[in-house]
């Protein structure tokens, strides 16, 4: 900058107006004009620097959404001095920082170079403003929002609101974790894949045999799980947490409702494992009775009655599966579940 248009030199700032009383007032210095006040290409270059923090905000909100959607969850890098840590947290934290900490640098640099700084005193005043005050007030608010340049300096105030814009949508990903996308995972089991043409064997989950009807004496429960299924296969758990199997079996006049009899074969019934209240696995059962206990929360499962609820928070019955033998003698099912099994959910349709 040229040395003509440097501010001309003025009066020590802060002498009181009144010699030897600490308590007069000092009034305010004099107003000293910035580089910018005085040098349009200075202003310019100011209004540079804060439109580049706007845009490696957005940038940095891109990068956010980005790795959110890209970054596996269960990938571990290793960050100097951190150490081990999660690549997904480091990524969303990194971004979502740099993103908001450029709203705020740009804010600050634009007021300390572009706004006005003219020192404006305010006496005090009974807490209750006057007419007066209220309209020297918006008064001033119109005043300052032409100083700041918002209306003229377009960059500045489109790349603010682009980046304004987009950091809430951080927020809105995040949404995501709230649960599962609305899909038909919870709705069906391994089950599906069977058919009457191509039915599923049932596999004892302690000998991993499949079961023949004289394998289960009346009064007898065993867990099954469906053919094709192994302990070792990566997503057993959360494969065996939807088709683990209960069959009991019962005298056939012990059966009182005719519609699980037909699900079953010869007295034996096949009902989901899981319990329709919070998913605990069922394994308590009362020969005499026929109830079938969930030890979490104590609701009790009529099986010899289409496994309704008796007691407890269950909120429906245990679903049922269909089925019956192959030319093998194996007890085999020939469809899923006859609904959703586990607890509710709001996507649920029956």
């Amino acid at each position: 900058m040229s040395e003509e248009k440097l501010p001309e030199p003025h009066g020590s700032a802060g002498e009181v107006a009144e010699h030897g009383n600490p308590f007069a007032d000092p009034g305010l210095p004099a107003h000293e004009p910035r580089r910018t006040d005085i040098d349009e290409r200075a202003a310019k270059r100011a209004e540079r620097q804060v439109s580049l923090m706007f845009v490696v905000s957005m940038l940095a909100t891109i990068g956010f959404i980005a790795s959110y959607v890209a970054i596996d969850p269960d990938k571990i890098v290793y960050i100097f001095p951190l150490g081990h840590v999660s690549a997904l947290n480091f990524a969303l934290g990194l971004t979502l920082g740099v993103a908001l900490f450029m709203i705020g640098a740009g804010a600050v640099h634009w007021a300390r170079t572009l706004m006005s700084d003219v020192e404006m005193p305010s006496e005090r005043h009974p807490i209750e403003a006057s007419d007066e005050v209220r309209n020297d007030v918006i008064e001033q608010f119109k005043t300052g929002a032409a100083e700041s340049g918002f209306g003229r300096r377009k960059m500045i105030r489109n790349t603010l609101i682009g980046s304004m814009a987009l950091v809430p949508l951080s927020g809105v990903v995040l949404l995501r974790d709230l649960g599962p996308l609305p899909e038909k995972k919870l709705q069906e089991t391994g089950w599906k894949e069977a058919t009457p043409a191509k039915p599923l064997a049932l596999v004892n989950m302690s000998t991993m045999q499949p079961m023949k009807p004289e394998d289960l004496v009346v009064g007898s429960l065993t867990f099954a799980m469906p053919e094709g299924l192994s302990t070792h296969d990566e997503d057993f758990q959360q494969r065996i947490a939807k088709d683990a199997l209960m069959l009991v079996r019962i005298a056939p006049e012990d059966i009182k409702d005719d519609k699980s009899k037909d699900l079953g074969f010869e007295g034996i019934l096949a009902y989901s494992k899981i319990c329709t209240h919070v998913g605990c696995p069922i394994s308590l059962y009362e020969q005499q009775t026929h109830h079938a206990l969930c030890p979490c929360h104590q609701s009790t499962f009529d099986l010899a009655d289409g496994a309704r609820v008796i007691f407890g928070p269950a909120g429906h019955p245990l679903p049922q599966l269909k089925i019956t033998t192959d030319d093998k003698g194996n007890l085999v099912a020939t469809g899923d579940f006859e609904k959703p099994v586990g607890p509710s959910f709001w996507e649920r349709a029956r």
